[in-house]
């Protein structure tokens, strides 16, 4: 399991970590990792666990103010840092259980989680008087929080993680989260969360508590969006309700669909190629970023209709089987089923 599932990530993401900085700027690539974290969270439980969720922005909002707020509180960021994951994972465990021991079809439980997007998209916006404070902490309504301690080296609490440290931070974190859902989905775990997409009611049949499979693969995507919310809030350093919008909530969609949806990279390539496109037209002002994206989405859907990245590995495996090497293979395997047949 660990050279199938370790190694590999390693060797591509490891070179990866220290190449991009020099083709990219780390302020940039900062974001996008954030951004990929946040599309993998939804590749995870709508991939692997057929959870269509509307609200994984929800979670990413959730986890930037509670990192926000605690740091505020705190006067420390590391405390805050692991908050930050913890509160909407916590929140996504009783609202998935409310969910799913409620037996919500997927069309209800997609549109419940917008609903909740909504709502705390429309609270956090009125919520600029006094009265809305938690501790030292004033929500700040449209304006939302800024000025909070961000992220520093544990060793060294007066050197901040910033550019290309919190680059390096963010990127080790995308890796270590990847192999760490791999591995769990090489577990019975992660098996028994694909078979209940497949098909519900024969894996409820075979035993398995498919209502709590669901509620802990909704807390750990929940947790995963916290994560990248928290660096979010440490790359921007202010936190406002525009991180619960539905235009927030559609683009994660679209990440994962164009990335490609039932695989882990898909979701993280996805959110990668349309972050960066998003960053270059907003440069510009001739064209509106949401029709480019939205034109995106179609073409992908019509051409692609499994994503970029399964489409790549497809071509790849293509190239593979035409070279001149992979010949002499060819016609042995052809010998070999002729002479079975006969």
């Amino acid at each position: 399991m660990f050279a199938r599932d370790v190694l590999p990530a390693l060797i591509i993401g490891v070179p990866a970590m220290f190449v991009l900085p020099m083709l990219f700027d780390a302020y940039t690539l900062t974001v996008l990792t954030a951004y990929a974290l946040l599309a993998l969270s939804l590749g995870f439980i709508w991939g692997f666990a057929g959870i269509l969720c509307f609200g994984q922005a929800a979670f990413f909002g959730l986890g930037a103010y509670s990192f926000a707020i605690a740091a505020l509180n705190m006067g420390s960021a590391w405390g805050p840092f692991f908050i930050a994951i913890l509160v909407p994972a916590v929140f996504a465990a009783v609202f998935g259980a409310l969910l799913f021991y409620g037996r919500l079809s997927d069309v209800y439980l997609a549109v419940v989680t917008l609903v909740m997007t909504l709502i705390l998209f429309k609270f956090m916006n009125s919520s600029a008087g006094e009265i809305y404070k938690l501790g030292d902490a004033r929500l700040g309504g449209y304006n939302g929080i800024p000025g909070f301690e961000t992220l520093t080296i544990p060793w060294d609490p007066g050197e901040y993680l910033y550019d290309e440290s919190l680059f390096y931070f963010a990127f080790g974190l995308l890796v270590l989260v990847y192999i760490l859902l791999r591995v769990l989905l090489k577990m019975p775990f992660g098996r028994a969360l694909v078979g209940i997409r497949e098909n519900e009611q024969r894996a409820e049949l075979m035993g398995y508590d498919i209502r709590l499979m669901k509620t802990i693969a909704f807390s750990i995507g929940a947790a995963i969006a916290g994560l990248a919310g928290c660096l979010f809030a440490n790359w921007a350093e202010i936190v406002t309700p525009a991180l619960f919008s539905l235009g927030q909530s559609a683009e994660i969609i679209i990440w994962v669909i164009v990335g490609g949806a039932g695989t882990l990279l898909g979701p993280v390539v996805g959110a990668a190629i349309l972050g960066y496109t998003k960053f270059l037209l907003g440069q510009q002002s001739l064209i509106d970023n949401t029709f480019v994206l939205g034109v995106i989405l179609i073409l992908a859907v019509l051409l692609l209709p499994q994503g970029i990245f399964p489409s790549l590995v497809r071509l790849w495996h293509w190239l593979l089987a035409r070279l001149p090497s992979a010949a002499p293979l060819r016609r042995r395997s052809g010998r070999s089923r002729r002479d079975k047949d006969v």
